[in-house]
C-alpha cells in the first residue's frame, strides 16, 4: 500500500488528531533559531559592505549566503503569523512585525492574505488572494489573443522569478492590494512598515552611504525574494498537485494532497526552515517548522505524499494550466494538443 492511500484509509481527521501533539514550540528552541539566523544574517550584510568599502569586489559573493539567511528569517516571519513560532500571540506578532522590516513584507498584511490562502488553497472557486495565478485550460482557451499573451508573459520564468520579486517585494507590498477596502489594519501595517524600512534605509545610508547600501542590501533582498517565490511556487504547483470546486473540495485533502512535500537537501532544508514539508505544514499551520522533521520521522509514511525532488521540482516550471479532464497541471503544449483532438 502506498503512502497516499495509507493517509486516504486513515483519515483525514485521524491526522489532524496525530498533527496535534507537535503544534507545541519550545521558548528555548524558538530563540535560538531566531539567535542563529538574525546574528548570521547581520554579519554577512557587515561582510559584504566591508568589500564594498574596502574594494574586495569578490567579497560580494557574500550576498548569496545572507539571502539565504534573510530567507530563514522570512520562514520564521512566517511561522510567527500562524501562531506556531512562540506561541504567545503578543511575542509572535512583534516579532513578526520586526522581520517584516527586513523582509519589506508588511507583517498583519501579508498574515491575512496568508490566512486566506491557507483556508482556501485548492479550491478553484477561491483563487486569488495569496496564490500564483492559474487558469484551467477551458478557462486559458476562452480568454482573447491578448489574455493568452498576457498569461503566458506571466507564466514565464524570467517574469515569475526574476520580474516578480521587484514587483512583490518592492512595489505591490507598499499598498495593501487586495485589501484596500479591509479596514484600517492593512493600511497601517503597510504604512507603518513602510515608515520603518524609510528609517532604517536612511539611518544606513547616513552610516556606509547610499551606493554602498544599494549594491549590498537590493541583491540580498531580490535574491531572497526571488527564492521565496520559486518556493512558493513549487509548493502547489507541482503536475499531481489537487484542485477541485466544492463540495468535492475538502479542506484537509487539499492541504495535504494540494501541497508538495518538497524534499531538498539537508542544508537547504535548513535554510528554508522546512518549508519544503508543506502538504503537513498547510494540515496542521500550528506546527512549528523546527518540529517538521519530527512528524516525518514518527510518520514516515507521510514521506512519499505528494513528495517532489529538487531534479523534479525544475520541470514543474512548464506547468501553467489546471485540466479539469485528467485532474493535473499541464503545459500549453499539452493542453493544445488535447484541444486539437
Amino acid at each position: 500500500m502506498n503512502a497516499t492511500s495509507t493517509f486516504e484509509n486513515a483519515g483525514d481527521k485521524a491526522w489532524l488528531k496525530v498533527l496535534s501533539k507537535y503544534r507545541n514550540p519550545h521558548a528555548g528552541r524558538s530563540t535560538f533559531e531566531l539567535a542563529v539566523t538574525a546574528v548570521p544574517f547581520a554579519i554577512l550584510w557587515a561582510a559584504s559592505w566591508a568589500a564594498v568599502h574596502y574594494g574586495v569586489w569578490y567579497g560580494l559573493i557574500l550576498v548569496i549566503p545572507a539571502a539565504a539567511f534573510l530567507l530563514r528569517l522570512f520562514a520564521i516571519q512566517h511561522d510567527c503569523g500562524h501562531g506556531s513560532f512562540f506561541a504567545r500571540r503578543r511575542i509572535d506578532d512583534w516579532t513578526g512585525r520586526a522581520i517584516g522590516v527586513l523582509t519589506l513584507t508588511p507583517y498583519d498584511y501579508w498574515r491575512r492574505a496568508h490566512a486566506q490562502h491557507h483556508a482556501t488553497a485548492g479550491n478553484l472557486d477561491e483563487r486569488g488572494i495569496g496564490d500564483i495565478t492559474t487558469l484551467t485550460v477551458a478557462e486559458y482557451n476562452a480568454q482573447s489573443w491578448w489574455g493568452r499573451l498576457g498569461y503566458r508573459l506571466y507564466r514565464h520564468p524570467l517574469v515569475l522569478f526574476g520580474i516578480g520579486p521587484i514587483w512583490v517585494f518592492l512595489l505591490k507590498q507598499r499598498l495593501p492590494f487586495g485589501m484596500m477596502r479591509s479596514g484600517p489594519v492593512p493600511w497601517i501595517s503597510t504604512m507603518a512598515t513602510n515608515l520603518a524600512v524609510a528609517v532604517i534605509a536612511a539611518l544606513l545610508i547616513w552610516a556606509v552611504g547610499v551606493v554602498p547600501f544599494l549594491l549590498v542590501h537590493l541583491p540580498i533582498v531580490l535574491l531572497a525574494g526571488a527564492a521565496g517565490v520559486w518556493l512558493f511556487y513549487i509548493q502547489h504547483q507541482f503536475e499531481e498537485t489537487h484542485w477541485s470546486k466544492p463540495p468535492e473540495w475538502k479542506f484537509q485533502h487539499a492541504a495535504m494532497h494540494g501541497a508538495s512535500h518538497y524534499d531538498l537537501p539537508l542544508v537547504l532544508r535548513w535554510l528554508t526552515g522546512n518549508i519544503g514539508i508543506h502538504h503537513v505544514h498547510h494540515l496542521s499551520s500550528r506546527v512549528p517548522y523546527y518540529r517538521l522533521p519530527e512528524v516525518l520521522r514518527d510518520h514516515p509514511e507521510l514521506g512519499n505524499v505528494s513528495r517532489i525532488t529538487l531534479m523534479d521540482s525544475l520541470r514543474c516550471v512548464k506547468l501553467v494550466l489546471w485540466d479539469e479532464k485528467t485532474n493535473r497541471l499541464v503545459s500549453f503544449r499539452e493542453a493544445k494538443r488535447q484541444s486539437s483532438v
